[in-house]
């Protein structure tokens, strides 16, 4: 085992062991929240907020409206761990570091993972605001967690990516979309782009070309690290607008933050409802 994987190891465990000692109860599920959706939190009960720069060896969240922090309690009467803000490829942390937070997430016992992200939405079907459940990927980023020598205790050498994401789980979102009567709920293929620039025409419509209904620059080494040490994983997109190549309006990353928190309400009534059903 190389020297930076031993480093990696010995890192995770040490936030592992920081934690196991700061919170409250063992989560069993957790959620990560993306661009402009971090006001889940206020709907825990019972929780301790943790500031990511008090926890040994984690990455800081840099970008705007991540707030980082990570809070455990209980959402909707179900044990839970929420990572208010996450890391980026594109501030310059490795796709291993990106995952780092989920990775010592699974050595605390977790193992259902809910990952959340803005993304701007390739469908000409869909409208702003929709909910994309994440049915596939396409993983753009020159980058992979698993990269280098592998910790088998950890998870397999070559992890099986025939379904992503777990299909029970997005089943519950399906039906828990139903029971709230939100009717902008849709099932696609996130790509994940490094970033941070955003999508030129000609680059949107290759992504529509690879099959890609959403983008983002997120969401796909957290992913793989959660797929990697055995979780199950659901994955929704808030659409925070939609890309039409042939008439690409300006995008501005405040537009997209502003949108993402429109639909933050929907989003989180969605995910309590799908927590309540696990």
């Amino acid at each position: 085992m190389s020297v930076d994987i031993q480093r990696h190891k010995r890192q995770a465990e040490e936030a592992a062991a920081f934690l196991r000692v700061q919170m409250p109860l063992q989560p069993e599920v957790l959620i990560q929240l993306g661009t402009g959706l971090g006001g889940l939190a206020a709907a825990m009960t019972g929780s301790v907020s943790i500031p990511y720069a008090a926890i040994p060896h984690f990455p800081r969240a840099t970008v705007i409206s991540h707030a980082g922090n990570l809070i455990c309690g209980r959402l909707a009467g179900k044990p839970a761990a929420i990572l208010q803000g996450r890391l980026h490829y594109y501030e310059g942390y490795s796709a291993r570091e990106v995952g780092f937070p989920i990775r010592v997430l699974s050595l605390l016992g977790v193992r259902t993972a809910v990952i959340t992200n803005a993304a701007g939405g390739l469908n000409p079907a869909w409208q702003a605001g929709a909910v994309m459940i994440c049915r596939d990927h396409l993983n753009l980023l020159p980058d992979n967690p698993l990269r280098g020598p592998n910790v088998d205790e950890w998870g397999p050498r070559f992890p099986d990516l025939s379904q992503p994401y777990s299909a029970e789980l997005r089943g519950l979102a399906e039906h828990a979309a139903r029971r709230l009567g939100f009717s902008e709920v849709c099932s696609g293929t996130y790509a994940c782009i490094p970033g941070p620039s955003l999508e030129t025409p000609a680059e949107t419509r290759m992504l529509r070309l690879l099959g890609a209904d959403a983008v983002g620059m997120s969401s796909v080494p957290e992913v793989l690290t959660a797929l990697h040490g055995g979780l199950r994983v659901l994955g929704l997109s808030v659409i925070a607008n939609v890309n039409n190549p042939d008439n690409l309006a300006p995008i501005l990353i405040e537009d997209i933050v502003a949108a993402a928190q429109r639909a933050e309400p929907r989003l989180q009534a969605l995910i309590a409802e799908i927590v309540s059903s696990l």
